[in-house]
């Protein structure tokens, strides 16, 4: 009875071997919506993970760094030109909007969310994150006056310094009222060496805020 020939597998050329899977790097490639869904994929399917990822969690919401908080909030503020202004000011079917108005509003748009965090940070008790946010942002906005602005700034000079006020209010507003004299003091320490040029306007709008 004849024999079968077995056939030879071809063997893998370097370049096969080498070759990665489509999927090599996914996680890199996801944003952040997709990476929140496949961590909650996950600790469904392991929830003995849930308390070393909810640590991790506590670990880096608490230590944000100002300086990546500040550099953030310049950029964003930076970046923004005159052409933004375009779908926002002059005529619409309501009415006429300023262009500083308009300019105000964007400005106003590009750093909210870390304005958001810095809120959600104190919402979670996390104090000194939430005060390292509103450092950064302080002290981005400061650097966005300071550089040669962008047309959007030229807008609005002002916007700047009247926005650090704000947020100055609003960090130190969060405190329940007997914590608030001992946040602002601490906030008037550190940003005065930050920002030594609106130290007086941040220590009164501070002062404001800490009496209520």
């Amino acid at each position: 009875m004849p024999t079968k020939k077995r056939r030879n597998k071809p063997m893998p050329t370097p370049t096969d071997r080498s070759r990665k899977p489509a999927t090599a790097g996914m996680l890199e490639r996801l944003g952040a919506d997709e990476l929140a869904a496949v961590l909650r994929s996950l600790l469904r399917k392991h929830p003995d993970l849930k308390r070393d990822a909810e640590a991790m969690a506590i670990a880096i919401v608490s230590s944000p760094s100002v300086e990546d908080i500040a550099d953030d909030v310049r950029t964003n503020l930076t970046s923004l030109d005159v052409d933004e202004l375009s779908g926002r000011g002059g005529k619409h079917s309501w009415g006429y909007v300023e262009p500083a108005q308009a300019a105000q509003e964007l400005l106003e748009e590009a750093i909210a969310e870390s304005i958001a965090d810095m809120n959600r940070r104190m919402d979670l008790g996390l104090e000194a994150a939430s005060e390292a946010i509103c450092v950064g942002i302080v002290s981005g906005l400061f650097r966005a006056s300071s550089e040669n602005p962008s047309s959007l700034l030229e807008w609005a000079p002002d916007f700047p310094v009247e926005h650090a006020c704000f947020v100055v209010e609003e960090y130190v507003d969060r405190y329940p009222a007997a914590k608030r004299r001992a946040a602002a003091d601490r906030l008037i320490a550190t940003l005065s060496g930050v920002v030594p040029e609106w130290s007086e306007m941040i220590s009164k709008v501070a002062r404001r805020a800490a009496r209520g």
